[in-house]
């Protein structure tokens, strides 16, 4: 492979300078490209893509400064290593250029060992930055990767229930998330499995676990359906109640002790839905407590029943059981709603989400978590987003 050679670019108005340079960095196996004004030099960065620059300060019409101020401000130039020339004498110019970014600074007359060692330094900076931009790169791939992945662990679509409205929103803090959410029908029971979870931290670690989550809440609670997927079967109807305290019970031991010492563990919400009366059992285990309201307000706060899963072995969980009557509607949600803050670090639980909950009790699914979501934003006006946001909603049309 051809060895590719450093490009220098030399910007000074005396064509002396510039004629010494080229002839030095000749001699160094450098390639210069030459500027002999400030506007010029500007042209030639945007053109050449030098690799270090020779930038002299006393310059007419746009001396070396206002360069430099437009190279650092610009997201493309501002890591080219820039080296001011500079009168020994002039000091007070050395230190103004430094701290507007200049990596170093050469001192007239020049010193040609002196302008090799900067040379030298300057493009060591380079290379280093360099590779460091294409290490942050493959990251980002890699976790553009993984956001994709981890979007296929995430319901395409909504399950089309007859007298019903589910909608699911998902919104991540970074590339990936910890939050999840499913619906599903389970197996033998006649009823719509819909989950909500929260794994403790964010990033990389808690979307792994989140898809093991998932995956296991899935799979444990339609084992039976799974384990005779290739032929027939004759399974008796199962009790949903004990398909939801199985399901709960396993995921949380086969995490507390495959997964000791990872120390992950989830909130999580599974509730088990009769789409024919409306009964909805649940487990809610340690999660926010979902709401049921309707056009009169909230009706219904679904509280813990169980703690976090995935903590401790052998933990006890309780069914709880509702009835979503037509025109109620379920919300679930992670405490990325709730926790939301805004720059005076008021948070969104502590005051206008109880106050707009009331208000969209009518409201069909989409709509609502579309209207929360709206709400959430105003509220923390450009606030960096500090955790995962993920709402569901599930709504009984009226006949």
């Amino acid at each position: 492979m051809a060895f590719m050679r450093s490009r220098i670019l030399i910007v000074d108005d005396e064509p002396y300078n510039v004629d010494y340079l080229e002839q030095e960095l000749a001699d160094l196996e450098y390639d210069t490209l030459s500027a002999f004004s400030g506007q010029e030099a500007l042209e030639q960065i945007e053109a050449g893509d030098p690799d270090m620059i020779l930038l002299d300060i006393m310059m007419p019409e746009m001396d070396g400064f206002e360069v430099l101020g437009l190279i650092k401000q610009n997201e493309d130039w501002r890591h080219i290593p820039v080296v001011i020339i500079s009168a020994v004498s002039d000091m007070q110019s050395v230190i103004r250029g430094i701290e507007l970014g200049a990596e170093d600074y050469l001192p007239k007359p020049f010193d040609p060992i002196l302008l090799q060692a900067r040379l030298t330094s300057g493009l060591e900076r380079k290379r280093l930055r360099d590779q460091e931009q294409l290490y942050l790169q493959s990251l980002e791939r890699e976790l553009d990767i993984a956001r994709e992945i981890q979007a296929g662990f995430l319901p395409q679509s909504m399950p089309d229930v007859e007298g019903w409205e589910l909608a699911a929103h998902f919104q991540a803090a970074r590339k990936v998330a910890g939050d999840f959410y499913d619906a599903f029908p389970i197996a033998d029971t006649g009823r719509l499995g819909i989950v909500l979870g929260d794994v403790c931290d964010k990033g990389v670690g808690a979307a792994l676990f989140m898809t093991q989550f998932r995956s296991l809440l899935r799979a444990v609670s339609n084992l039976d359906h799974y384990a005779g997927h290739s032929g027939e079967r004759n399974v008796p109807e199962a009790d949903p109640a004990a398909v939801l305290q199985q399901t709960i019970s396993l995921v949380n031991n086969y995490i507390a002790i495959t997964h000791e010492d990872s120390g992950m563990f989830a909130t999580i919400f599974f509730g088990a839905l009769d789409p024919q009366t409306g009964s909805l059992l649940y487990i809610n285990a340690g999660h926010e407590p979902p709401v049921v309201m309707n056009a009169s307000g909230v009706r219904e706060h679904l509280r813990p029943t169980g703690p976090l899963v995935g903590l401790l072995p052998d933990m006890a969980y309780q069914v709880g059981e509702t009835t979503l009557e037509p025109g109620d509607a379920l919300l679930v949600f992670s405490d990325g709603v709730p926790d939301a803050q805004n720059a005076a670090e008021e948070f969104f639980g502590e005051g206008p989400l109880p106050i707009l909950l009331p208000e969209l009790g009518a409201m069909e699914a989409a709509s609502l978590l579309a209207t929360i979501n709206e709400e959430v934003y105003r509220f923390v006006e450009g606030m960096p987003q500090p955790d995962d946001i993920t709402m569901l909603a599930v709504r009984h049309r009226k006949a």
